[in-house]
């Protein structure tokens, strides 16, 4: 299966989701650890972060605190226009 490039994606609506996670260690459940995590996702589902926290609720051992995100999108097809030239300055 081919792996979508970031232009691709961008163009199909995805945006830039970044997510700081706040979760208790597992040796010291009192003490918070912070974890940036930053992906291309479609808001307002957020397919893919939701997968991963649901990753990291079945797998890690540190219980999650709290997930505070934002999100950006880079680029939309709308933003797009064929060029026929191009103008070179040296």
């Amino acid at each position: 299966m081919r792996t979508a490039s970031e232009m691709e994606l961008m163009l199909r609506g995805y945006g830039l989701t970044t997510a700081k996670i706040l979760y208790h260690y597992p040796d010291h459940p009192h003490l918070l650890q912070t974890f940036i995590w930053q992906e291309y996702d479609l808001a307002p589902q957020f397919p893919v972060l939701f997968k991963f926290l649901d990753f990291w609720r079945k797998t890690l051992e540190g219980p999650l605190h709290s997930v505070a995100y934002t999100h950006k999108r880079l680029i939309a097809p709308n933003e797009w226009r064929k060029v026929d030239g191009e103008f070179v300055l040296h």
